[in-house]
């Protein structure tokens, strides 16, 4: 166990393309990638034609579900946190907020003061809320998305553009009349970025949140926990969590569906991933 330790803190810096050959070597049984949808085609077209096993858990755009009986003040400040995870910069942080028109507004106005109140800076700082996208070209990727949604219709009420700073940092964002085909409704946005769409019900909320090419985490937010669970099976997502953040547990299967990937990673799920059953009979 103690060689397992030491062995599982290992990692090797691969050039991308030798990935491939990687994966065909005899020597390599399985193949398991956290990363992005694209990332997860190529490594399950290579590992599909060596015929091995695959686990994918890629990217998400999860839905956060506001329903009008949820209390309003605390729901948004949980919102705010789970969109700016990591500076937003986390597969299963909250990226669309879907509410209750009976309490669109004052949502709207208690997740935007949220969202206004976070510091950005510097990530060693204790002060700092939100430190820096991790790389140059993504966030000029976030950067372009969002002007593009705008460019499409979609509203800033906050933020909206990069600071004028050294660094890649870009501030806690929201989007409003967000309209569909454009890239906050289609695409996943990694970086403080949140939508906000007002439904009249909850067969509305249902149908918004599953409207996505994405299938990893989803979360409801509500005054009545049964209410909320009647909504589960409704939607279609991998981990589903009532009135709280989507997160991962050791003791829990973590995974997605459609572009979301597939298989399980933690708990027994995640180790009979990599297993092989065997069928013996013996009379």
């Amino acid at each position: 166990m103690g060689r397992c330790a030491v062995d599982s803190q290992w990692r090797l810096q691969i050039p991308d393309d030798r990935v491939a050959n990687v994966i065909r070597d005899d020597r390599i049984a399985a193949v398991t990638l956290t990363g992005s949808t694209r990332a997860g085609r190529a490594v399950a077209a290579e590992s599909g034609e060596a015929l091995k096993k695959t686990v994918l858990e890629l990217g998400g755009s999860d839905p956060f579900i506001v329903l009008d009986d949820a209390p309003i003040e605390t729901v948004a400040e949980r919102a705010a946190s789970a969109r700016t995870l990591n500076a937003g910069q986390s597969c299963i942080s909250a990226k669309r907020i879907v509410v209750h028109d009976g309490i669109a507004d004052e949502f709207l106005s208690a997740f935007t003061r949220e969202m206004k109140s976070l510091t950005v800076g510097d990530p060693a700082d204790e002060a700092t809320d939100i430190g820096p996208l991790a790389r140059a070209d993504l966030l000029e990727q976030l950067d372009e998305q969002v002007q593009a949604s705008v460019d499409a219709g979609a509203t800033i009420v906050t933020g909206g553009e990069p600071l004028s700073r050294t660094g890649y940092f870009y501030p806690p964002t929201v989007l409003t009349a967000v309209p569909d085909g454009c890239p906050a409704a289609e695409e996943e946005l990694f970086g403080p970025v949140a939508t906000v769409t007002s439904v009249s019900d909850e067969e509305t909320a249902v149908s918004v949140a599953n409207d996505s090419q994405y299938g990893l985490g989803a979360s409801v937010w509500t005054g009545d926990t049964d209410r909320g669970e009647n909504l589960v099976s409704k939607i279609e997502s991998g981990n589903v969590f009532v009135n709280q953040i989507v997160q991962s547990d050791p003791r829990l299967p973590f995974g997605g569906i459609e572009q979301s990937g597939y298989g399980s990673e933690l708990s027994d799920h995640g180790i009979r991933e990599f297993t092989n059953p065997k069928t013996v009979w013996v009379e």
